[in-house]
């Protein structure tokens, strides 16, 4: 003989299923039955962690955004280098100098084996805004970042630019900006501030640029 089916209980809200529902809505009058209290905590799922950095558009990565920035010098002395830095390898920014005598431009070339990051700053006197020049007295700084060695040549008879020029650029959000394409020679040393060490820089090219206005480099 068929055996009797079993009994299917839907007292408990976890053994409940469709199943059930069907069966006592087709015995009885079926009303909306709310669905029981949850006895524990809703589980939230984490959100991924973001940075600004992460969510912010990505900045042109280098020098300009064209891609033509460089950095070509030869040192010797203390410091025995012979530098090329490419767009890509260097940050650079520049703008008006404190005392408005002329323009300043730095390079941040890529960090070292050793840790340290070299930094060259040029302070360019006699010229302006969107100026051209020669023979323009230059003071140069040469920073070993993360070794606590400064080089300055501490005046501007000891350095030159030959020749300077500024292109205009258009850049969103930027007041006035240029890029600056210089070349010149230092005739004598960069020493630290103790005049424990010295180099030479005996020359230096560079196209980097300069930003004026209310957001320019101080």
């Amino acid at each position: 003989m068929p055996r009797a089916a079993s009994p299917i209980s839907c007292a408990h809200p976890l053994r409940a299923s469709r199943l059930c529902a069907s069966l006592v809505c087709a015995a009885l009058p079926c009303a909306a039955v709310p669905a029981p209290p949850s006895t524990s905590p809703p589980i939230v799922m984490p959100q991924p962690e973001t940075s600004a950095a992460a969510s912010a558009p990505s900045a042109p990565a280098g020098c300009l955004p064209s891609g033509n920035g460089y950095l070509k010098a030869r040192i010797r002395g203390a410091l025995n280098l012979d530098i090329d830095w490419r767009n890509a390898d260097i940050e650079c920014d520049g703008g008006p100098r404190p005392d408005g005598s002329g323009i300043r431009l730095a390079f941040a070339g890529p960090r070292r084996a050793d840790g340290h990051r070299l930094r060259l700053v040029f302070g360019v006197s006699a010229v302006r805004e969107g100026g051209n020049g020669r023979s323009l007295p230059t003071n140069v700084t040469v920073i070993v970042e993360g070794a606590q060695r400064l080089y300055t040549t501490r005046g501007e008879d000891h350095c030159t630019v030959d020749t300077l020029n500024q292109q205009r650029l258009r850049a969103p959000g930027v007041p006035r900006k240029y890029r600056v394409v210089a070349r010149g020679f230092c005739v004598a040393p960069a020493s630290t501030l103790n005049n424990a060490e010295r180099i030479l820089i005996s020359s230096f090219d560079f196209a980097g640029d300069a930003v004026f206005g209310d957001d320019a480099i101080r």
